[in-house]
């Protein structure tokens, strides 16, 4: 099938415009963080959004303990047991006004605010042990994308990848079993809910650098089960990066 491009200048392109212009006029946007009407994410939010400081683990990502843990950059459970994830990192600390911008994103359906949240990992790219040539979405299992009518983890993956220069696949990782949420399990029962959960093509995955995103970083039993279906795929390494961490 021939596909018709618009460019600009063509009449097409201005109606377009004028219906964005009405749809904004009509049904302005407001922020996700404070409700001000005429921005998805507005600049007082924004200021108030909560970094992840240093020092952190040069694996997991975690806050290390200047006393204890600051031996050869790694905490002391990377240290004592290497995760299959080369390295995990978030921009953000999953506290106000994050969570509930990504609360909004993924319960509420404000499916707009990902392009907007995107733009945080954007800005908080971080350097990687091995150059990525591949980014992945967290896919959602069938059931749940239906009942949610889209995947908050490719609303931000898509146009990150775009602004890096790195490739992007939302099929390379498939969730092939439905799992209960993982809010409110303990580590070892989000470990369990999520054992074999994923499976990889390996003609995607195979050889690749990738690196997964998801909106939250808890105890990441989820990318830790993603990155072992890609690894068992043929991928050479796989990271991780979520726009906030719980700890």
């Amino acid at each position: 099938m021939a596909t018709t491009t618009v460019s600009p200048g063509s009449p097409g392109a201005a109606w377009r415009r004028v219906g964005a212009f009405c749809l904004d006029v009509l049904f302005p946007p407001v922020c996700g963080g404070c409700g001000r009407v005429g921005v998805l994410l507005c600049p007082a939010c924004v200021v108030r959004l909560v970094p992840v400081a240093g020092p952190i683990c040069l694996c997991c990502g975690r806050a290390l303990d200047r006393a204890a843990d600051i031996a050869g950059g790694l905490c002391r459970d990377c240290a004592a047991t290497p995760p299959l994830l080369a390295q995990m990192r978030a921009p953000l600390r999953y506290a106000e006004p994050a969570s509930s911008l990504i609360h909004r994103l993924k319960y509420e359906g404000c499916f707009a605010l990902g392009p907007a949240l995107a733009g945080v990992l954007i800005d908080g790219w971080p350097r990687w042990p091995s150059p990525p040539d591949l980014i992945v979405p967290i896919p959602l299992h069938p059931r749940r994308r239906r009942q949610r009518g889209y995947n908050q983890s490719e609303l931000l993956a898509r146009p990150l990848a775009a602004a890096v220069g790195v490739g992007y696949s939302a099929t390379a990782l498939q969730r092939t079993r439905h799992t209960p949420p993982q809010v409110g399990l303990g580590p070892e029962a989000r470990a369990a809910n999520v054992q074999g959960a994923f499976t990889a093509a390996p003609a995607e995955a195979h050889g690749r650098a990738i690196v997964l995103i998801d909106d939250v970083l808890t105890t990441g039993a989820t990318m830790t089960a993603a990155a072992g279906a890609l690894l068992a795929a043929g991928a050479a390494t796989v990271s991780a990066y979520c726009l906030a961490r719980v700890s």
